[in-house]
């Protein structure tokens, strides 16, 4: 079995073949292991519509130009965070996204990085500070004169520097949570707009009669729709109407009604 990464031939193969054919077949075919197959198609092609489609999202947040910034700007794990943040957001919008928007995309989730920053740093200091504390507790356990009083004044020092580091961690925390939350009511992003948005739609049943009616363009195009779905619907009804043979040899006739059962008398 092949190791390594895949080559240009075998990531067209799988490519092509994605859609016809399983995990298990694509690897017998490339002699590969199937577990690297399938996460290499999760990552690059994408099983589901959804996944497919934030693949195709994540494609086209490389090929952007500040794409080369924000690889200077994050860690490898902080940009991870950051590709499925955007890919979420995109899919969010149904790509209905103008340039400014876009732009506001980007500085929320990188609000969302920073505060992410924070927690860590908070988190920490937290830990520095339980440590300092252990040793400040140490020598005081000592006998009196064994203490050594500049350590102690040392540790007590960092102790108040780690607990004003906190708090300054603090503030800015909650600042940029507010940031973030102004941005998201300006990107209409959140529960409450969305409802608010669908409550103050002007759309009615007697505006798409007036649209049907004014509307030449829009009323062939609704037309076509229902035309299309009245001939699936009566295609379907044809097929479920006889009688199906399945693979453990059971016959069955899935739709009964008086026209199909009529039919054969």
């Amino acid at each position: 079995m092949k190791k390594g990464r895949f080559s240009v031939s075998e990531m067209a193969f799988i490519k092509k073949a994605v859609d016809n054919m399983t995990v298990d077949d694509i690897s017998r075919e490339l002699d590969r292991d199937p577990a690297s197959v399938h996460s290499w198609i999760e990552t690059n092609v994408g099983f589901s519509t959804s996944q497919k489609k934030e693949v195709e999202v994540h494609q086209e947040l490389k090929g952007k130009p500040y794409y080369r910034e924000l690889t200077k700007q994050f860690s490898d794990e902080e940009l991870e965070m950051f590709e499925f943040h955007f890919k979420k957001m995109w899919a969010q919008f149904k790509d209905d996204v103008f340039h400014t928007e876009e732009m506001q995309i980007i500085d929320t989730i990188k609000l969302e990085i920073l505060m992410n920053r924070i927690l860590k740093g908070q988190q920490d200091t937290i830990d520095k500070i339980l440590d300092v504390e252990r040793l400040l507790q140490q020598e005081k356990n000592m006998d009196r004169g064994l203490q050594d009083r500049d350590a102690i004044i040392n540790l007590e020092r960092q102790i108040a520097v780690l607990r004003s580091s906190q708090e300054t961690l603090s503030r800015d925390y909650k600042d940029l949570q507010t940031r973030k939350a102004t941005m998201l009511k300006d990107l209409k992003g959140t529960r409450e707009q969305r409802i608010k948005a669908i409550e103050d739609s002007k759309e009615t049943f007697v505006s798409l009669i007036t649209k049907l009616t004014v509307n030449p363009e829009f009323r062939n195009t609704v037309g076509i729709e229902m035309e299309k779905m009245r001939l699936a619907a009566e295609a379907e009804r044809a097929r479920l109407s006889q009688v199906i043979t399945y693979e453990d040899k059971s016959a069955d006739r899935p739709l009964l009604d008086d026209i199909s059962v009529m039919g054969d008398v």
